[in-house]
């Protein structure tokens, strides 16, 4: 059920570090919508699909909860966060001096202000148009041999000095891995993105 875009349903929210992407290794307030369209079979957070009438969280609220922690930087993630509209929210958070990033398959409209754009796209629910363009960061999930011949043919779509990363699928990542490193060194314009969190066990 979609709501007011003063009112957003968070499945969770803390502050930890950016385990993935180009961004690894940061500091950062996490914001976890509810809601999500795509509903991939190996996601690791199927709990943020449906969302609860107890999720709803003014953005108020959401943004005092930020300001309690040290970061400048604030991720937003899902569900599928533009399942939601972030005009609001991210406006209330440029107005605290955050930096805003946002993880999104693209499946649904943009909305909101956006410091960096990291497109995870998934092969059977691609990306609207308009979100090749505006990627900062092009992250594929590597899960089967079939996944390089697609992150190229989205790779041609994006921006030339946009990042792409290839990243393995966690539960598949001791065989996956090495697929990827030998990949890669013969694609130099893709790296790898290990889920550094999970490693280390990081909340």
């Amino acid at each position: 059920m979609k709501r007011g875009s003063h009112i957003l349903p968070v499945m969770e929210s803390f502050y930890s570090i950016q385990g993935e992407g180009y961004h690894s290794g940061k500091p950062a307030f996490f914001v976890r919508l509810a809601g999500c369209n795509v509903k991939c079979t190996w996601c690791d957070v199927k709990e943020s699909w449906s969302i609860y009438e107890n999720q709803y969280v003014k953005i108020e609220e959401i943004v005092e909860k930020i300001n309690k922690h040290s970061t400048d930087l604030v991720i937003i993630t899902g569900g599928e966060p533009f399942y939601h509209d972030l005009g609001p929210l991210t406006s209330m958070l440029k107005e605290n001096n955050k930096l805003v990033h946002v993880e999104t398959s693209g499946t649904e409209k943009y909305s909101g202000e956006f410091d960096w754009i990291c497109l995870s796209p998934k092969r059977f629910k691609k990306p609207l148009e308009e979100y090749y363009d505006m990627a900062n960061e092009l992250k594929v999930i590597v899960y089967q041999d079939s996944d390089f011949r697609w992150a190229e043919r989205i790779s041609s779509k994006v921006k030339k000095d946009a990042i792409r990363i290839l990243q393995p699928e966690w539960s598949v990542e001791k065989r996956i891995n090495p697929k990827i490193l030998s990949y890669i060194k013969l694609n130099p314009n893709w790296r790898i993105s290990l889920q550094t969190h999970k490693y280390l066990k990081v909340d």
